[in-house]
């Protein structure tokens, strides 16, 4: 009889209202065309990168698998919030199904996770690289880096069904307006009709074990390659490296200092304000600098970009 209930008062809700950034129509259009720009460039820079990886041959290396590959996962993160969000700055309803609405918290997340790891594994490629590069070759053969690609993309994808599946069943019976811009699952768990700790905790323990254990493996790995760069006696080689790995970590500090500060304790509250804009840093801010931090800091890189610009160019031309 129980579970009919909850089953009843789950079904209750069909769609959500999420509110975004409520403002007068003008502000409404600024804003799609502020954001639509921010989108267009953010698929421009990642897909360059990805394309550079792909047609340029002095790139496929494992850095620049997990680089090409990285960047498409950005393409896949942004999509998933991004349209929905510039449609609503037009609507006057700004609705999602509740399908939708998980659909679109599973897709965030698990591509949000994967890129968790795929900082650990570039972390980890860079480790083997600069410090065991007698063993690199052996070490991170075709075998081992075609593994890690594709645990890198299937990961997230695996992990997070449990949390959407347990949130997703949680009685909804109104209200279903959502202060954000996103179907975030705290504001989620905030609209369900009863409270359950054991959902939330599991989804705070999942979110404490996934953060800091993915942190905390890229800082040791980079701590290591930074000791074994300052004991190398070539002042070339050591700019070479410190480039690399300066790229990897500012791209590092802004994913996870951004969702750290947002998902690390979702029980405290953060103010609405503060849960939007830190939001939209780490899901829209950060993946348009991305392709500018490991682009312009890296020769190799730029040099494939320059390439596939002038092959562009004589394309048009023709």
């Amino acid at each position: 009889m129980n579970v009919s209930g909850r089953e009843t008062t789950t079904t209750s809700v069909s769609f959500f209202i999420l509110l975004g950034f409520p403002s007068s129509p003008e502000m409404q259009l600024l804003y799609f065309g502020l954001f639509s720009v921010t989108y267009t460039l953010t698929l421009m820079g990642n897909a360059a990168i990805a394309c550079a990886v792909r047609w340029d041959r002095r790139l496929h290396t494992p850095m620049y698998i997990f680089l090409g590959n990285f960047s498409l996962l950005e393409i896949g993160y942004v999509t998933t919030t991004v349209p929905n969000m510039l449609a609503n700055f037009l609507s006057s309803r700004k609705s999602i199904s509740f399908i939708s609405c998980f659909a679109q918290f599973y897709f965030f997340f698990s591509f949000g996770c994967d890129e968790g790891f795929y900082l650990c594994i570039m972390a980890f490629d860079r480790y083997l690289a600069i410090c065991r590069p007698l063993h690199y070759p052996r070490i991170m053969t075709k075998q081992l880096y075609t593994g890690l690609v594709i645990l890198g993309w299937s990961s997230g994808f695996v992990l997070f069904i449990t949390p959407v599946i347990l949130i997703s069943r949680l009685p909804f019976c109104g209200p279903n307006t959502i202060d954000h811009f996103i179907c975030d699952p705290v504001p989620l768990m905030m609209l369900s009709c009863s409270k359950d700790n054991i959902t939330q905790f599991i989804y705070s323990t999942f979110n404490v074990i996934f953060m800091i254990g993915t942190f905390l493996f890229v800082l040791c790995s980079y701590a290591l390659v930074i000791l074994s760069v300052l004991r190398m006696p070539s002042a070339a080689s050591k700019r070479k490296a410190f480039s690399t790995c300066a790229s990897h970590l500012a791209v590092v500090i802004l994913f996870f200092g951004s969702v750290m500060v947002m998902y690390i304790s979702p029980g405290s509250g953060h103010p609405v304000k503060t849960q939007k804009i830190i939001t939209l840093f780490y899901s829209v801010i950060t993946p348009l600098c991305n392709p500018l931090i490991y682009s312009l800091r890296n020769k190799e890189m730029k040099a494939a970009l320059r390439k596939i610009f002038r092959i562009e160019q004589g394309i048009h031309k023709i």
